[in-house]
């Protein structure tokens, strides 16, 4: 089975650039050097689970009070005609990574998507992107 370009290209982290003063940076190098931590990456990503921890209720409340899809959800063309057939249109809400298969035309995206946010990822092809373009809300 072969696999189409977006399931070989799918994401599972995503690069976040951070300053960080240098008494905090200098700190941070202190636990890492006494094995606390293996390395600074390995100290930032237990600080944001730790944080995400913290706030979790919040998390949790946020995304049931917005109606948030939460980690990946795939549109294909099937599920988008049967919502073209029923004469609706999605409003898509994804916390994590929302996909359009390939097999989307642009035209059946602009059809059947009223509005997409996507607090994460989203994948789609450029013509579908191009289609979305006013309907993509970013935070």
């Amino acid at each position: 089975m072969k696999l189409s370009t977006q399931q070989q290209k799918l994401p599972d982290s995503d690069k976040v650039t951070v300053n960080v003063g240098l008494v905090d940076l200098a700190q941070l190098d202190l636990l890492v050097e006494e094995g606390f931590y293996s390395n600074r990456t390995d100290f930032v990503r237990t600080a944001i689970r730790n944080q995400l921890q913290v706030h979790a209720d919040a998390i949790r409340q946020t995304v049931t009070r917005k109606r948030y899809v939460m980690g990946m959800h795939r549109y294909g063309r099937r599920e988008l005609e049967q919502v073209a057939a029923s004469g609706e249109q999605l409003e898509i809400h994804v916390l994590g990574l929302a996909v359009i298969e390939d097999d989307v035309p642009a035209s059946l995206a602009q059809e059947t998507i009223a509005s997409i946010q996507v607090l994460g990822a989203f994948i789609a092809s450029p013509a579908v992107r191009e289609a979305l373009a006013g309907r993509l809300q970013s935070p």
